[in-house]
């Protein structure tokens, strides 16, 4: 059994993916309280409600297959100040730290775009730097979720790092061959919910996958879907983009509907039965900044075939 050690865990989404490519969870590592209680509602896994900067990974070195985690997002942002490893909110020290205590065989990290601009070239250069000074082979690759099924564009910068002796037996993971399924059709039976007679014909003017969805932070107001550009691309879905509705659209609803909670989860990629805690404001954030499962399935499915294929070759050889 493979397994894996979560850093900056959230809602799960990255977790979720990881256990459907076949790691088992030693621990989930996560500061905001109403993201341990998702992690909870929804597995037995253990959860550390900890700062990454305390967290010590000693007692888990050589017991770690994959220390994977989605870090803080707004120093590489392109939408923030870009402070980069100035902002205290960057986290690579801490994973990297951990990286040395745990000694894991492989290491997938997960951040925005923004990241891999000419900006933090350099960052990301000395990033490289320390991995392979504890051994490590990294690769960089900007992914886009609707290319492995996820209804939004939503690209992310992946770093995978695996052992020297194992690194030759990655591949990144090829896109799905068949497109994602438009917003409408991803969404039609939730907006169907109240008997809603307009769910048809909605349906026709989402006829296009989302643009990507915007968690925001604990400074942020009410959830909504992003700045101004990003509610005008979500209008031109026929989607108000200004606030998360309670529920589904009434019989008797005019204009253009508002997202539900359950409606931005899906659009994420997390399954209908995956539990998100708190009040609205809480769970879309939670979900809007999650790392969508489908993706982590198939970057951690290609690192879990990269360790296997390790492990078999060297049971031949014993």
């Amino acid at each position: 059994m493979l397994t894996a050690l979560e850093m900056c865990a959230g809602a799960g989404g990255q977790s979720l993916g990881l256990e459907q490519a076949g790691f088992h969870h030693l621990a989930c590592v996560e500061l905001d309280s109403h993201c341990c209680d998702t992690l909870k509602l929804n597995r037995n896994w253990h959860v550390e409600n900890t700062d990454l900067n305390v967290f010590s990974g000693l007692k888990y070195r050589g017991q770690v297959d994959l220390l994977a985690g989605g870090l803080p997002c707004p120093p590489f942002s392109m939408a923030g100040k870009q402070l980069g490893e100035k902002d205290e909110r960057n986290l690579f020290p801490a994973a990297l730290r951990l990286v040395d205590e745990i000694r894991p065989k492989a290491v997938m990290i997960e951040n925005v775009r923004g990241l891999y601009s000419d900006a933090f070239l350099t960052y990301r250069l000395w990033i490289e730097a320390q991995l392979k000074a504890l051994g490590y082979t990294p690769q960089w690759r900007l992914l886009n979720a609707s290319d492995f099924g996820v209804p939004q564009l939503r690209p992310r910068l992946i770093c995978v790092a695996l052992r020297k002796d194992c690194a030759a037996e990655f591949l990144w993971p090829l896109p799905h061959p068949v497109p994602p399924k438009t917003v409408g059709q991803t969404l039609h039976d939730l907006m169907a919910a109240n008997r809603w007679p307009l769910a048809g014909k909605w349906v026709k003017l989402a006829d296009d996958i989302a643009p990507t969805l915007v968690g925001g932070s604990k400074k942020h107001g009410g959830p909504d879907l992003g700045p101004t550009r990003a509610r005008l691309a979500w209008s031109t879905l026929s989607v108000d983009g200004r606030g998360i509705a309670d529920e589904a659209p009434a019989p008797n609803f005019v204009g253009m509907p508002r997202l539900t909670v359950r409606m931005a989860a899906r659009i994420q990629g997390f399954p209908d039965s995956w539990v998100f805690s708190g009040k609205k404001t809480a769970a879309y954030r939670q979900i809007g900044n999650a790392f969508p499962p489908p993706v982590a399935t198939a970057v951690g499915g290609q690192i879990a075939l990269a360790l296997g294929f390790k492990a078999r070759k060297v049971a031949k050889v014993g």
